[in-house]
């Protein structure tokens, strides 16, 4: 299957002359993978519509939050409803109560929660909650998990940061990054060591449970449970960034999957039903220090925005109402994986292929992909190859072989045998 993307050649060149770059999010460029950026009009379920009318089964659903499929009917009939009211108050409502009922009465070990606008408000905040809970100002992150774009979060970060290969930002001054500490993903061995380092001035771990921002990259047995004994031991406040694995993993989130507990949780994604939306909470006692009732200030004039609240309200319940969809979410994503790895494996070429839960990705390497450094090693010339064969096949991936990729329940296994015999066919034209 071709055809030709004049229009959406046509809106970027267009949209480069008042917007940088021509977007509003770097990795949607496609300057990682090569070629112009489709232009989406519309999608429902599993499609996306493209500017020039073209169908596209989508495997990155909003980047996550499209968990239930695009135009969700609950979800939109509930935002109607709500708009009629206003769109914004700046006040109080009792959706947001209601909202946070649900999310305490979902994630474990969340007592209370703070709701906020996007994945990196909702991490930039949580870290300056630990800094203030601890008195402390170093933090650990690991190499490759992006925490949003906030400028103690940008050294060695993944997603678009990785992509853009940007080891350096400008802007974020050496009196914020020395204060950033990075260890390898799944490198229990290199926190010990940084703890010892800095002994007493740690004030949090934030780690992604399941990492999504360099691919789909799974937590080593025990590393985990390791950096909860060394926060435990320490003081140390465990952050659990969520914003990719809440209410996705299970209605629990990577909490609730793994049976590991964080002190403070971050969320985003799925909570908004695709509008922006974030969260953070965990432990009254060190919510607690967040004002009104502390002295931490964090503040912001959409948090709680009903559009937003009514969205993520009605996906949560619905989530939390039918279990049944996680079950139905794995079996597809196994069933994904499970077709392109038989048709990989009729190829020449190395490959891994990472799957947790509604989560997967393919690394084409002939090692295991267990970090930033594994992925970066990977081919990544061959997987924009794939990107852009996929893509002609109407199969809209990640614009980049580092990121995830996003099961919703509105595919098929009509949509999953669609994408298995694409990839066969890439694989195929490959071996000529």
């Amino acid at each position: 299957m071709t055809s030709t993307i004049t229009k959406s050649k046509e809106l970027f060149e267009r949209a480069q002359k008042t917007i940088p770059g021509g977007v509003n999010s770097p990795v949607r460029a496609f300057k990682s993978v090569g070629g112009t950026p489709i232009f989406m009009e519309r999608a429902n379920g599993a499609y996306m519509y493209d500017a020039d009318g073209k169908r596209y089964i989508d495997f990155i659903n909003s980047w996550g939050p499209m968990i239930l499929g695009h135009a969700y009917e609950p979800v939109v009939k509930a935002i109607q409803d709500k708009a009629l009211q206003s769109t914004s108050f700046g006040a109080p409502t009792e959706l947001e109560i209601e909202m946070a009922e649900l999310i305490v009465s979902m994630a474990p070990n969340v007592d209370m929660v703070r709701m906020v606008s996007s994945g990196t408000e909702a991490c930039m905040s949580a870290l300056r909650l630990a800094r203030g809970y601890t008195g402390r100002n170093k933090f650990i992150k690991f190499e490759g998990c992006y925490h949003g774009h906030a400028d103690a979060f940008l050294v060695k970060a993944g997603s678009g940061v990785a992509t853009f290969n940007i080891q350096s930002i400008p802007g974020v001054t050496a009196g914020v990054s020395i204060d950033t500490l990075t260890a390898p993903y799944n490198d229990l061995e290199a926190v010990h060591k940084l703890v010892s380092d800095y002994e007493g001035e740690i004030a949090a771990i934030i780690v992604e449970p399941v990492a999504g921002n360099m691919g789909c990259i799974l937590p080593a047995p025990g590393f985990l449970e390791g950096l909860r004994s060394i926060c435990d031991k320490e003081g140390i406040v465990f952050i659990f960034d969520e914003v990719m694995t809440g209410f996705r993993l299970a209605a629990g989130g990577a909490q609730e999957r793994l049976g590991i507990n964080a002190d403070l949780v971050t969320y985003g994604k799925v909570i908004g039903g695709g509008m922006p939306v974030g969260a953070f909470g965990g432990k009254m006692e060190i919510m607690q220090h967040i004002a009104p009732l502390g002295n931490v200030y964090q503040a912001g004039t959409l948090s709680g925005n009903p559009i937003a609240m009514i969205a993520g309200y009605t996906m949560l319940k619905t989530l939390s109402e039918n279990p049944s969809i996680y079950k139905d979410l794995d079996e597809k994503t196994a069933y994904l994986h499970k077709g392109l790895d038989k048709v990989f494996s009729a190829g020449n070429e190395p490959f891994v292929i990472n799957r947790f839960g509604s989560m997967i990705s393919i690394h084409f390497s002939d090692k295991p992909v267990n970090n930033f450094s594994a992925a970066a090693s990977a081919n990544n010339t061959l997987f924009n190859r794939f990107f852009h064969a996929m893509l002609n096949d109407g199969i809209y991936l990640p614009p980049s072989a580092f990121e995830t990729w996003f099961i919703s329940a509105a595919l098929s296994k009509e949509d999953m045998d669609e994408t298995i015999e694409a990839a066969g066919r890439f694989v195929q034209s490959s071996a000529k």
